[in-house]
């Protein structure tokens, strides 16, 4: 394993950002992590550890040590007649793991097809997507602490995963190495078909009682038809979180838009998509400079090739300013700002 200076991160971000790392080295295997945990070296410089980079956004050079995890590959370790028990290894590409699910018939994490990055981001964010969370089918983690180099394992409780939310983005933030994570999955699941998008989608199709596939390429095709390509166009996904808020509030929104989609929840809280709100302040397929919002879904800004990361930062407040000044609500970013 060696250790690189003054290397571009272009390539290792999905917002292609050309920020340049001090230091930069890649994990292959928990040896790798292990010895560079035991390193001197890394004491004396801050760390950033990457998987696909789809969940950054780059705002000044990295002066530090940034770990790119390669650490891959998918094992079956325990299975009985209802459920079979995943392990995945943090470095693989999440996608890859729902395909390999997908193939063998392991239902759970279909609805989950195409969110970019890799399975170590996962808990991280208790990823999810068109009615299902990572935190349905999470059983355990194992993480290496970034001091010590010893190994914990994290059980669902001790994760206290909620709404793109983990104690891995709180109070264990910057702490831990996840090596691995392990899930289970359903032998014999009826699909969640619940999502309005994915029932239009199959209903179209002419499905009646789809497989676990063809719900799987229901959510592929809504995604390629609504979000832009990395490879194509530079984004991290939506930019921001759905919103949370009270039903008193929710109401007099409604009250004033009746056409706004909401979404009750327990606690007498309401969800209403971010995408809606930014597009009722005039930004979807706006583009202001090197940067802008998706003709397709305002929720995600871009870059139009030259865009630096203050520069996305700035309109990403911007639009954040505008959407409190018109809602009253603050939208909470959930890409995370590298600086």
């Amino acid at each position: 394993m060696s250790v690189l200076e003054y290397l571009s991160l272009k390539p290792y971000n999905t917002f292609g950002i050309d920020a340049c790392a001090r230091y930069f080295c890649r994990v292959q295997t928990k040896e790798d992590m292990l010895h560079l945990i035991a390193d001197e070296f890394q004491y004396h410089h801050k760390q950033l550890i990457i998987g696909g980079g789809s969940n950054i956004l780059l705002c000044d050079d990295y002066d530090g040590l940034v770990i790119k995890n390669e650490i891959t590959g998918i094992e079956k370790i325990k299975e009985d007649e209802a459920f079979v028990w995943l392990k995945s290894y943090s470095g693989t590409v999440w996608h890859d793991l729902v395909m390999y699910a997908v193939q063998h018939n392991y239902g759970g994490i279909e609805n989950m097809a195409l969110i970019p990055g890799t399975v170590g981001a996962a808990p991280m964010q208790n990823i999810g997507a068109y009615g299902v969370e990572l935190k349905d089918v999470f059983v355990e983690l194992e993480a290496i602490d970034l001091q010590t180099g010893e190994q914990h394992i994290f059980d669902k409780a001790a994760c206290d995963f909620g709404y793109r939310h983990s104690v891995f983005k709180t109070t264990h933030k910057g702490q831990y190495f996840i090596y691995s994570v392990t899930l289970r999955l359903s032998r014999h699941l009826q699909p969640n078909v619940a999502y309005g998008d994915i029932r239009k989608t199959l209903a179209e199709w002419h499905i009646l009682s789809p497989s676990i596939k063809e719900v799987a390429d229901a959510v592929m095709h809504i995604r390629r038809s609504k979000l832009p390509d990395p490879a194509e166009l530079g984004n991290a996904g939506s930019f921001f979180k759905n919103p949370e808020v009270s039903d008193a509030l929710a109401a007099d929104l409604l009250a004033q838009y009746p056409d706004m989609p909401h979404y009750p929840l327990p606690d007498n809280r309401v969800k209403i998509p971010a995408g809606w709100l930014i597009e009722q302040c005039g930004w979807k397929g706006k583009r202001v400079g090197h940067t802008g919002n998706h003709a397709q879904q305002a929720l995600v800004i871009v870059n139009y090739g030259d865009a630096s990361g203050p520069e996305i930062w700035q309109h990403a407040q911007e639009v954040q300013a505008s959407v409190q000044k018109k809602f009253g609500i603050l939208l909470d970013a959930e890409v995370n700002i590298v600086r």
